[in-house]
């Protein structure tokens, strides 16, 4: 995976927390708003996130950390659980016939 530059996230990191600021002092302004939103939006690009909340903790997270450190991280995240079978346990199964039939057939 490529990371950005240390420089770079810093730098829109800053912009998005000044728009921020700004957005909270006035949200009824739109321009403004749209601005804050499209700082989020490039936080979000640029760290891989789909939230601008969690993007600006990621890109803290790596300003603070080296590289390797930052994505050892990012690889321990909690995977997905794998749906579970529920239902009687798949045991050797008879045909009509009295044959035995695999656990998937019927």
């Amino acid at each position: 995976m490529l990371l950005p530059a240390k420089t770079e996230v810093a730098r829109q990191l800053r912009r998005y927390r000044a728009w921020e600021r700004m957005m909270l002092a006035s949200p009824a302004d739109v321009g403004v708003r749209a601005t804050f939103e499209d700082s989020g939006y490039t936080l979000c690009v640029l760290m891989g996130k789909r939230c601008a909340r969690e993007a600006a903790d990621a890109a803290e997270r790596y300003l603070r950390t080296t590289p390797v450190t930052y994505m050892q991280e990012q690889s321990e995240r909690p995977r997905p659980v794998r749906a579970v079978r529920r239902g009687p346990p798949v045991t050797d199964r008879r045909s009509p016939s009295g044959r035995k039939t695999p656990s998937g057939a019927a």
